[in-house]
Protein backbone atom coordinates (compact mmCIF):
# COMPACT_ATOMS: atom_id res chain seq x y z
CA UNK A 1 0.00 0.00 0.00
CA UNK A 2 1.67 3.55 -1.08
CA UNK A 3 1.84 6.46 1.35
CA UNK A 4 -1.33 8.26 -0.34
CA UNK A 5 -2.70 5.18 0.26
CA UNK A 6 -2.48 5.00 4.18
CA UNK A 7 -2.93 8.75 4.56
CA UNK A 8 -6.58 9.00 2.68
CA UNK A 9 -7.38 6.18 5.33
CA UNK A 10 -6.23 8.30 8.26
CA UNK A 11 -7.93 11.30 7.24
CA UNK A 12 -10.98 9.29 6.25
CA UNK A 13 -13.94 10.26 8.19
CA UNK A 14 -17.21 8.30 8.59
CA UNK A 15 -20.51 10.06 6.98
CA UNK A 16 -21.46 10.50 11.07
CA UNK A 17 -18.58 11.99 11.80
CA UNK A 18 -18.84 14.68 8.80
CA UNK A 19 -22.26 15.68 9.48
CA UNK A 20 -21.26 16.40 13.10
CA UNK A 21 -18.73 18.34 12.54
CA UNK A 22 -20.68 20.07 9.87
CA UNK A 23 -23.89 21.05 12.37
CA UNK A 24 -20.94 22.30 14.90
CA UNK A 25 -19.26 24.13 12.36
CA UNK A 26 -22.18 26.17 11.06
CA UNK A 27 -24.03 26.04 14.98
CA UNK A 28 -20.63 27.98 15.68
CA UNK A 29 -20.41 30.23 12.84
CA UNK A 30 -24.49 31.76 13.06
CA UNK A 31 -23.43 31.72 16.73
CA UNK A 32 -20.58 34.16 15.85
CA UNK A 33 -22.77 36.16 13.49
CA UNK A 34 -24.95 36.61 15.92
CA UNK A 35 -22.90 37.85 18.62
CA UNK A 36 -21.51 40.66 16.31
CA UNK A 37 -24.18 41.78 14.88
CA UNK A 38 -25.49 42.31 18.51
CA UNK A 39 -22.27 44.16 19.33
CA UNK A 40 -23.08 45.91 15.88
CA UNK A 41 -26.67 46.68 16.92
CA UNK A 42 -26.61 47.60 20.33
CA UNK A 43 -23.05 49.38 20.45
CA UNK A 44 -21.60 51.09 17.08
CA UNK A 45 -24.99 51.81 15.66
CA UNK A 46 -26.84 54.12 18.29
CA UNK A 47 -23.66 56.35 18.46
CA UNK A 48 -22.79 56.16 14.62
CA UNK A 49 -19.18 54.16 15.74
CA UNK A 50 -17.97 54.03 11.98
CA UNK A 51 -15.01 51.31 12.67
CA UNK A 52 -13.78 50.21 8.86
CA UNK A 53 -15.25 47.87 7.01
CA UNK A 54 -18.32 47.85 5.31
CA UNK A 55 -20.33 48.13 8.69
CA UNK A 56 -18.89 51.43 8.78
CA UNK A 57 -19.50 52.07 5.59
CA UNK A 58 -22.82 50.78 5.73
CA UNK A 59 -23.50 53.28 9.06
CA UNK A 60 -22.33 56.38 6.73
CA UNK A 61 -24.74 55.68 3.96
CA UNK A 62 -27.79 55.18 6.52
CA UNK A 63 -27.16 58.43 7.50
CA UNK A 64 -27.81 60.26 4.50
CA UNK A 65 -30.33 57.30 2.40
CA UNK A 66 -32.34 56.16 5.78
CA UNK A 67 -31.71 52.42 4.23
CA UNK A 68 -31.24 49.47 6.84
CA UNK A 69 -27.56 48.72 7.63
CA UNK A 70 -27.99 45.07 7.37
CA UNK A 71 -29.08 45.59 4.03
CA UNK A 72 -26.52 47.83 3.10
CA UNK A 73 -24.11 45.34 4.32
CA UNK A 74 -25.56 42.62 2.21
CA UNK A 75 -25.53 44.50 -1.10
CA UNK A 76 -22.17 45.36 0.07
CA UNK A 77 -21.16 41.76 -0.01
CA UNK A 78 -22.34 40.54 -2.92
CA UNK A 79 -19.88 41.80 -5.30
CA UNK A 80 -17.17 41.10 -2.75
CA UNK A 81 -18.77 37.73 -2.80
CA UNK A 82 -18.46 37.84 -6.66
CA UNK A 83 -14.78 39.03 -6.32
CA UNK A 84 -14.14 36.10 -3.92
CA UNK A 85 -15.54 33.69 -6.25
CA UNK A 86 -13.16 34.41 -9.30
CA UNK A 87 -9.75 35.30 -7.15
CA UNK A 88 -10.27 33.30 -4.04
CA UNK A 89 -11.40 29.51 -4.85
CA UNK A 90 -14.35 29.27 -6.42
CA UNK A 91 -17.39 27.56 -4.95
CA UNK A 92 -15.24 25.81 -1.84
CA UNK A 93 -14.69 30.18 -0.96
CA UNK A 94 -18.51 30.94 -1.23
CA UNK A 95 -19.56 27.77 0.46
CA UNK A 96 -16.80 28.76 3.84
CA UNK A 97 -18.55 32.50 3.50
CA UNK A 98 -22.28 32.72 2.50
CA UNK A 99 -23.78 31.18 5.60
CA UNK A 100 -21.81 33.87 7.74
CA UNK A 101 -22.61 36.95 5.48
CA UNK A 102 -26.22 35.91 5.04
CA UNK A 103 -26.79 35.57 9.12
CA UNK A 104 -24.67 38.59 9.72
CA UNK A 105 -26.71 41.09 7.78
CA UNK A 106 -30.37 38.59 9.16
CA UNK A 107 -29.47 39.16 12.55
CA UNK A 108 -28.52 42.62 12.41
CA UNK A 109 -31.75 43.12 10.59
CA UNK A 110 -33.30 40.83 13.42
CA UNK A 111 -32.00 43.17 16.18
CA UNK A 112 -32.23 46.60 14.79
CA UNK A 113 -36.51 45.46 14.39
CA UNK A 114 -36.84 43.95 18.04
CA UNK A 115 -34.47 45.43 20.47
CA UNK A 116 -35.12 48.63 20.79
CA UNK A 117 -39.09 47.71 21.60
CA UNK A 118 -37.56 44.68 23.88
CA UNK A 119 -34.97 46.71 25.68
CA UNK A 120 -35.27 49.39 28.33
CA UNK A 121 -33.65 52.26 27.97
CA UNK A 122 -32.60 52.06 24.63
CA UNK A 123 -29.35 52.20 24.02
CA UNK A 124 -28.60 50.62 27.01
CA UNK A 125 -25.60 52.86 27.64
CA UNK A 126 -25.14 56.50 27.33
CA UNK A 127 -21.61 56.38 27.55
CA UNK A 128 -19.82 56.75 24.11
CA UNK A 129 -16.30 55.29 25.66
CA UNK A 130 -18.45 52.53 27.58
CA UNK A 131 -20.27 51.84 23.57
CA UNK A 132 -17.52 51.71 21.71
CA UNK A 133 -15.41 49.50 24.18
CA UNK A 134 -18.22 46.93 24.49
CA UNK A 135 -18.82 47.26 20.66
CA UNK A 136 -15.18 45.87 20.28
CA UNK A 137 -15.91 43.03 22.27
CA UNK A 138 -18.72 41.83 20.89
CA UNK A 139 -17.67 42.06 17.25
CA UNK A 140 -14.20 41.03 18.10
CA UNK A 141 -15.66 37.95 19.95
CA UNK A 142 -18.30 36.72 17.31
CA UNK A 143 -15.33 37.68 14.21
CA UNK A 144 -13.22 35.30 15.79
CA UNK A 145 -15.54 32.59 15.84
CA UNK A 146 -16.59 32.64 12.45
CA UNK A 147 -12.74 32.63 11.82
CA UNK A 148 -12.08 29.94 14.07
CA UNK A 149 -14.65 27.75 12.33
CA UNK A 150 -13.17 28.44 8.63
CA UNK A 151 -15.63 31.32 7.45
CA UNK A 152 -15.95 34.83 7.35
CA UNK A 153 -18.28 37.58 7.37
CA UNK A 154 -16.75 39.16 3.91
CA UNK A 155 -16.85 42.71 3.78
CA UNK A 156 -12.78 44.10 3.17
CA UNK A 157 -11.25 40.58 4.29
CA UNK A 158 -12.21 39.87 0.58
CA UNK A 159 -10.10 42.73 -1.15
CA UNK A 160 -7.24 42.47 1.43
CA UNK A 161 -6.85 38.92 0.77
CA UNK A 162 -7.30 39.50 -2.92
CA UNK A 163 -4.45 42.56 -3.07
CA UNK A 164 -2.31 40.01 -0.90
CA UNK A 165 -2.42 36.82 -3.55
CA UNK A 166 -1.29 38.85 -6.22
CA UNK A 167 0.79 41.61 -5.10
CA UNK A 168 2.08 40.47 -1.91
CA UNK A 169 1.40 43.30 0.05
CA UNK A 170 0.34 42.36 3.49
CA UNK A 171 -3.07 42.33 4.58
CA UNK A 172 -2.80 44.00 8.00
CA UNK A 173 -1.61 46.85 5.67
CA UNK A 174 -4.40 46.69 3.29
CA UNK A 175 -6.70 46.43 6.56
CA UNK A 176 -5.23 49.15 7.68
CA UNK A 177 -6.11 51.93 4.87
CA UNK A 178 -9.38 50.84 4.07
CA UNK A 179 -10.47 50.87 7.68
CA UNK A 180 -8.64 53.83 8.61
CA UNK A 181 -10.41 55.65 5.18
CA UNK A 182 -13.61 54.47 6.43
CA UNK A 183 -12.98 56.02 10.23
CA UNK A 184 -11.93 59.13 8.45
CA UNK A 185 -14.94 59.31 6.16
CA UNK A 186 -17.14 58.83 9.67
CA UNK A 187 -15.09 61.66 11.30
CA UNK A 188 -16.26 63.50 8.15
CA UNK A 189 -20.01 62.31 8.41
CA UNK A 190 -20.45 62.53 12.41
CA UNK A 191 -17.50 64.29 14.31
CA UNK A 192 -13.94 63.42 14.86
CA UNK A 193 -14.55 62.62 18.51
CA UNK A 194 -16.98 59.42 17.10
CA UNK A 195 -13.72 58.69 14.78
CA UNK A 196 -11.49 58.60 17.72
CA UNK A 197 -13.40 55.91 19.50
CA UNK A 198 -14.08 54.32 16.10
CA UNK A 199 -10.68 53.44 15.79
CA UNK A 200 -10.21 52.04 19.76
CA UNK A 201 -12.99 50.09 18.52
CA UNK A 202 -10.98 48.88 15.74
CA UNK A 203 -8.16 47.75 18.06
CA UNK A 204 -10.08 46.32 20.37
CA UNK A 205 -12.05 44.04 17.54
CA UNK A 206 -8.64 42.79 16.45
CA UNK A 207 -7.50 41.53 20.24
CA UNK A 208 -10.46 40.06 21.11
CA UNK A 209 -10.76 38.42 17.65
CA UNK A 210 -7.30 37.33 18.18
CA UNK A 211 -7.60 36.23 21.69
CA UNK A 212 -10.56 34.11 20.23
CA UNK A 213 -8.67 32.66 17.30
CA UNK A 214 -5.88 31.67 19.82
CA UNK A 215 -6.70 31.66 23.17
CA UNK A 216 -4.34 33.20 26.62
CA UNK A 217 -0.50 31.69 26.09
CA UNK A 218 -0.38 29.53 28.75
CA UNK A 219 2.59 27.86 27.36
CA UNK A 220 6.69 29.03 26.67
CA UNK A 221 9.15 27.20 24.56
CA UNK A 222 12.56 26.45 26.17
CA UNK A 223 15.91 26.54 24.44
CA UNK A 224 18.53 25.22 26.34
CA UNK A 225 22.06 24.76 25.71
CA UNK A 226 24.35 22.93 27.72
CA UNK A 227 27.34 21.08 27.92
CA UNK A 228 25.68 18.87 30.97
CA UNK A 229 22.94 17.71 28.43
CA UNK A 230 21.93 14.22 30.31
CA UNK A 231 21.45 16.09 33.58
CA UNK A 232 19.63 18.90 32.36
CA UNK A 233 17.39 16.01 30.43
CA UNK A 234 16.74 13.82 33.21
CA UNK A 235 15.86 17.45 35.57
CA UNK A 236 13.00 18.49 32.51
CA UNK A 237 11.75 15.02 32.28
CA UNK A 238 11.78 13.98 35.79
CA UNK A 239 11.32 17.01 37.85
CA UNK A 240 9.51 19.45 35.65
CA UNK A 241 7.71 16.64 33.86
CA UNK A 242 8.51 17.64 30.56
CA UNK A 243 9.00 16.06 27.01
CA UNK A 244 12.61 16.99 25.36
CA UNK A 245 14.06 17.16 22.21
CA UNK A 246 17.83 16.89 21.45
CA UNK A 247 20.33 18.00 19.12
CA UNK A 248 24.53 18.35 18.91
CA UNK A 249 25.23 21.52 18.21
CA UNK A 250 28.59 23.96 17.44
CA UNK A 251 29.48 27.39 18.97
CA UNK A 252 29.93 29.52 15.98
CA UNK A 253 32.15 31.68 18.07
CA UNK A 254 33.82 28.88 20.61
CA UNK A 255 34.03 25.92 17.79
CA UNK A 256 32.92 23.84 20.99
CA UNK A 257 30.17 21.07 20.69
CA UNK A 258 27.42 21.54 23.19
CA UNK A 259 23.91 20.40 23.08
CA UNK A 260 20.57 21.77 22.38
CA UNK A 261 17.46 20.81 24.44
CA UNK A 262 14.02 21.77 23.50
CA UNK A 263 10.89 22.01 25.42
CA UNK A 264 7.25 23.40 26.02
CA UNK A 265 7.03 24.77 29.81
CA UNK A 266 3.67 26.02 31.65
CA UNK A 267 4.00 29.99 31.75
CA UNK A 268 3.87 29.79 35.70
CA UNK A 269 6.87 27.14 35.31
CA UNK A 270 9.63 29.49 33.80
CA UNK A 271 11.26 30.43 36.99
CA UNK A 272 11.23 26.87 38.06
CA UNK A 273 13.09 26.09 34.73
CA UNK A 274 15.56 29.11 35.05
CA UNK A 275 16.40 27.75 38.72
CA UNK A 276 16.71 24.49 37.85
CA UNK A 277 19.25 25.42 34.69
CA UNK A 278 21.20 27.92 37.10
CA UNK A 279 22.02 24.93 39.68
CA UNK A 280 22.58 22.53 36.93
CA UNK A 281 24.84 24.41 35.15
CA UNK A 282 25.07 28.21 35.06
CA UNK A 283 26.71 28.40 32.25
CA UNK A 284 24.01 27.27 29.97
CA UNK A 285 22.24 29.69 27.51
CA UNK A 286 18.31 30.03 27.98
CA UNK A 287 15.80 31.26 25.73
CA UNK A 288 12.10 31.48 26.32
CA UNK A 289 9.52 32.36 23.74
CA UNK A 290 5.99 32.55 23.24
CA UNK A 291 3.84 29.67 22.18
CA UNK A 292 0.30 29.74 21.55
CA UNK A 293 -0.91 25.90 21.46
CA UNK A 294 0.94 22.79 21.73
CA UNK A 295 -0.62 19.18 21.18
CA UNK A 296 1.06 15.88 21.17
CA UNK A 297 4.11 14.47 22.95
CA UNK A 298 5.07 13.89 27.01
CA UNK A 299 3.42 16.31 29.07
CA UNK A 300 1.01 18.32 26.93
CA UNK A 301 -2.65 17.57 25.61
CA UNK A 302 -3.41 14.91 23.17
CA UNK A 303 -4.21 15.26 19.85
CA UNK A 304 -8.43 15.00 19.36
CA UNK A 305 -9.17 13.16 16.30
CA UNK A 306 -12.59 14.73 15.95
Amino acid sequence: MGISNKVERKLHQPIQVRIRRLIIRNFMVLFGAALAALGFVLFQIPYNITAGGVSGLAIIINHYTGMSEGLLIWLFNVPLLILGYFFLGRWRFIASSILAVVAFSAFIELFLNTLPQALSPYPITHDKFLACLYAGVLFGLGNGIIFRFGSTIGGTSIPARIIHNFTGYPMSQVYLFTDLGVICLGGLTFSWEMAMLALFTLVMTGIFSDFTLEGVSQLRTAIVITKKADQMRYALVNEMRRGVSMWEVTGGYTREPSTMLYCTVMRSKVNDLRYMVSQIDPDALVIVGVVQQAWGGFGNLKLNKD
